[in-house]
């Protein structure tokens, strides 16, 4: 549900090659003893892609990037741990749980964000995008339906909440009261980890609750970080400034240094946290 998507540029972030992480050496800017004044503008960040794992424009390129891969992978590995902390794991409605939720948050609530402004500049149409986000989501309501009718009646309200959230989150609906950080981590994190243990169990437990508790900080903190790194590359035009250093000294500001860390630690986390997801479906399913 993108940064769904989690989400454009006001929502998730959330996928292509990524460029170099290496941060320049540190520049020595201009001081006040060099009798010049320390101010270095970057050239308009905002004209660069809109998120590290954007593709460049067209065809499927402009689908790898809809999809927020690495963000999706991220949301979609709650969904496996949420799984793996049942007393028993039964892989088919693991599997359809993955599917249901790669369908609203990978596809539908992407789809839904990109077509409210165009965060990510793709090429897709608007027709496109608005069909994508209703079969997806209509897909994804079928697999819930599916699940219900096996696990019981506990599972209507996450049936009826999920497309509510989607649509919610990337619409800015109800004043937009869904579309914040809390909201975010809530729908992107706590729930998708949520849904699938009642998937497999039919009920909730402490373990699961406080486990959604870790994926709403984690998403948080993915908020946190991808919020300035989207308005760096796209809303900023330049980026003036300078730190200095206790010893005198100052470090030149400009989009790249402000961006690396930010991004660098998108990356690590995602990446961790579809590793811990897979090495336990592979130690509860091995």
């Amino acid at each position: 549900m993108a940064e769904a998507g989690a989400t454009g540029g006001r929502g998730q972030d959330g996928p292509a090659p990524a460029p170099a992480d290496t941060e320049p050496a540190p520049e020595r800017a201009a001081t006040v003893a060099d009798g010049v004044a320390p101010a270095i503008e970057d050239p308009a960040p905002g004209s660069a892609r809109p998120a590290f794992y954007a593709a460049r424009q067209g065809r499927w390129r402009d689908w790898w990037t809809l999809l927020h891969p690495p963000y999706t992978a991220w949301h979609l590995s709650y969904v496996v741990i949420g799984a793996t902390l049942a007393p028993r794991v039964t892989l088919v409605p693991l599997l359809a749980a993955l599917i249901a939720f790669f369908l609203a948050v990978g596809l539908a609530a992407h789809a839904l964000d990109e077509y409210h402004g165009r965060p990510l500049r793709t090429q897709i149409p608007g027709a496109v995008l608005l069909a994508v986000s209703v079969a997806a989501l209509a897909g994804a309501v079928a697999l819930g339906v599916a699940g219900t009718l096996r696990v019981g009646w506990v599972l209507i309200p996450f049936l009826l909440v999920g497309p509510l959230l989607v649509v919610a989150y990337n619409a800015e609906l109800f004043g937009g009261i869904v579309h914040t950080d809390a909201g975010f981590a809530a729908a992107w994190g706590a729930f998708p980890l949520l849904t699938s243990y009642v998937a497999q169990t039919g009920t909730l437990s402490a373990g699961s609750v406080l486990a959604a508790g870790a994926a709403f900080g984690l998403s948080a903190a993915q908020r946190s970080l991808s919020t300035p790194a989207r308005l760096l590359r796209r809303r900023a035009t330049g980026v003036t400034g300078s730190i200095t250093l206790a010893d005198g000294d100052s470090l030149a500001l400009d989009a790249t240094r402000l961006l690396a860390p930010l991004e660098r630690a998108l990356r690590a986390m995602s990446w961790s946290v579809v590793l811990l997801a897979a090495a336990l479906a592979v130690a509860r399913l091995g």
